[in-house]
């Protein structure tokens, strides 16, 4: 008999970590693992602002999927569609025409993408930071704008250049801007013509608390020690608008900023929408907390399976009935692996057992040597929790591999000081040799 197909749409956390457990729990040839996704690698996302400062290289915060996934099929492409109803997915290759790739189970796991609003100008002059791409331009961005400011004898441009806004208050906002903050701050010892009070970092939150995944009282820790680096921390305070890069907030502020940074939140990625899955009123795949897709009626849609930040997964755990899981890493890992083995249980005639994990609890980092975590109830500030913050990290990016180049990026750093050169033209890199060709 042919072995089943199991597709996987998608692979962030949750399909690279149910493509590898699939593989060590199914026997050969009871079924074949395909995993579809526009990028060759997974981005490890905690990693992101790391990456950014320059205390890891990029390199290191991505998994390549052909070398992770040996005992899998790889497709390098985007599914743009998905006929469940007739068990078929259409993939668009990276060149060539679509191709139609037909399955037995389906893991619905595109993940997100930045959740965006119509302020007027925030396409044109914003970055997001949820891709290696975006994390790499900022940090090359920044790095310029002091080169600008240093050089510029124009006080309206420096000023300019030297003021950076972050919109979003999560982890992913407040990890950016302190670890940028602080790979600034410790560029500057190379250009004399800066000062850190010539700087101008700027917080924009909608509401009145940062980090809402930890308690309120390490919210208000976490403002006091980013207001002791002098950020300008504006909580309860709206974007309303950024044309030609004029910041205007809804407190009446407005100013001119080279560096708009946008991290307010995510939703379930669009691809969703060209699939006849059923989904809530936010877009996420409704699932039963076994992780196997649910219609409307309750009733079960057979082979179809999603996880993670695309989908609304019952939180078991929870005191409110009715709460669905938060659109974590820590989530996203786990339900990967339940899935996994709830898929194999079916392929196995066995039955499918519920995801129930309550949250550990959280940590981040506010740059070298600074953090803030609430895990299983206990609180560490500073150092220990920087410290935490590294250690968790470090034994969840998959692989060995990774693991070992972290590590070594990390020891170097004790030694060696941080490398603070731009390198702009890597988003760029036809303009040099176009310009060659004219003459």
């Amino acid at each position: 008999m042919k072995p089943q197909r199991i597709l996987i749409v998608g692979a962030g956390h949750v399909g690279l970590y149910a493509a590898l457990r699939l593989s060590r729990k199914l026997k050969r040839g009871e079924a074949e693992v395909m995993v579809v996704d526009p990028q060759p690698h997974m981005t490890y996302q905690p990693f992101l602002p790391e990456a950014a400062a320059g205390n890891i290289s990029p390199r290191h915060s991505v998994v390549p999927l052909r070398r992770e996934l040996k005992n899998c099929t790889v497709l390098a492409g985007a599914v743009t569609r998905v006929e469940h109803a007739r068990k078929v997915a259409t993939v668009q290759p990276i060149i060539g025409p679509a191709r139609e790739v037909a399955y037995d189970q389906i893991i619905a796991v595109p993940g997100s993408v930045s959740r965006t609003l119509p302020i007027p100008g925030l396409a044109e002059h914003a970055v997001g930071f949820k891709t290696i791409g975006e994390a790499i331009y900022l940090r090359n961005h920044v790095l310029e704008q002091l080169d600008i400011a240093a050089t510029t004898t124009d006080k309206a441009v420096r000023t300019c250049a030297l003021t950076f806004v972050f919109v979003g208050g999560g982890y992913a906002g407040i990890e950016a801007l302190a670890e940028m903050e602080d790979m600034a701050r410790d560029a500057l010892r190379y250009y004399p013509e800066l000062s850190a009070e010539d700087m101008h970092w700027v917080l924009v939150e909608a509401t009145q608390r940062i980090l809402p995944e930890v308690s309120p009282d390490m919210g208000a820790y976490t403002v006091e020690q980013l207001r002791k680096r002098n950020l300008d921390i504006r909580l309860g305070t709206r974007l309303e608008s950024c044309v030609d890069g004029k910041v205007v907030l809804s407190d009446g502020d407005s100013f001119n900023a080279d560096t708009i940074v946008w991290t307010a939140g995510v939703k379930a990625h669009p691809v969703l929408e060209a699939t006849d899955l059923p989904r809530d009123d936010r877009g996420r795949v409704t699932c039963l907390p076994t992780l196997q897709v649910v219609d409307p009626s309750g009733a079960v849609v057979e082979g179809a399976w999603s996880a993670g930040d695309c989908a609304a997964v019952p939180d078991l755990t929870a005191a409110t009935p009715g709460t669905m899981c938060s659109p974590s890493a820590q989530h996203a890992v786990r339900q990967a692996k339940r899935m996994a083995d709830n898929i194999v249980a079916v392929l196995r005639g066995r039955p499918t057992k519920d995801y129930a994990h309550k949250y550990a609890g959280s940590v981040a980092s506010l740059g070298l040597h600074k953090g803030v975590a609430q895990v299983y109830g206990f609180k560490l500030k500073g150092l220990p929790a920087w410290f935490m913050h590294r250690t968790y990290h470090l034994s969840r990016i998959p692989s060995v591999n990774r693991k070992v180049r972290v590590t070594i990026d990390w020891t170097l750093a004790l030694f060696l000081k941080r490398e603070v050169v731009p390198l702009g033209q890597l988003h760029h890199p036809l303009d040099a040799f176009s310009e060659a060709t004219k003459g």
